[in-house]
């Protein structure tokens, strides 16, 4: 199973405030913009999105069909391939991305500490 580019979102209380201390880590700007309330930011191959009042608690991301320069790859494993697959080992898919659809599409599921784990496929 092949989950693509990976990365942490981050729930942040200000924005600007987390973007000046990642820099200090060495990260930078790579996508987003203050005006969407997100930042996804970027050091070598770690990437942190920065999202202000989008969402609670603080998520772990992959990306299928993506690489960590959000380039397309040229083969990956759908979404909808890798949520089947992990529905089949028993693990609860909550939202459920719909498998009677192709291209964009998302779920989450929970690991056993509470962790929430978003594999989100854009293209």
């Amino acid at each position: 199973m092949q989950l693509g580019a990976f990365s942490v979102s981050l729930s942040v209380k200000d924005l600007d405030q987390s973007k000046t201390f990642y820099e200090h880590l060495g990260f930078s700007v790579f996508a987003g913009g203050p005006e969407q309330h997100y930042l996804i930011m970027k050091n070598g191959e770690a990437l942190i999105g920065l999202f202000q009042g989008m969402f609670e608690g603080n998520i772990l991301t992959f990306n299928p069909g993506w690489d960590h320069n959000a380039q397309n790859l040229e083969s990956f494993d759908d979404v909808r391939d890798i949520q089947r697959q992990l529905k089949s080992k028993g693990l609860a898919v909550h939202p459920q991305a719909d498998e009677n659809t192709t291209g964009p599409a998302s779920f989450m599921v929970t690991d056993p500490d509470g962790n929430i784990i978003l594999v989100d496929q854009h293209r």
